[in-house]
């Protein structure tokens, strides 16, 4: 960048990545949760003797069909967000 006398200037960029951690979403620990609460209660609930009922099955597929949920989420997030610091270069040339 220069200014009016053509002299370059400096400026200070910030680095930031895409999106945050998934440690630090909240997207992660409402995932755990659920999950852990429909294992439970598949392990609670008894399988009937007529075979309808929340057995194991049931539960694992749930808990399959929550992290795909989840991974569709965080890819939502980071195709909504930009690498700063990819863009800041390419105004630098």
């Amino acid at each position: 960048m220069s200014n009016s006398t053509g002299t370059k200037t400096s400026r200070t960029v910030g680095v930031a990545t895409e999106t945050k951690p998934s440690t630090k979403t909240t997207e992660l620990y409402v995932f755990i949760v659920v999950a852990l609460g429909v294992l439970i209660a598949s392990a609670v609930v008894d399988e009937n003797e007529d075979g309808s009922g929340f057995d194991a099955n049931h539960a694992w597929l749930y808990v399959s069909i929550l992290a795909v949920g989840y991974m569709i989420s965080r890819g939502l997030a980071k195709s909504g967000s930009y690498d700063r610091a990819r863009l800041n270069a390419d105004d630098r040339s």
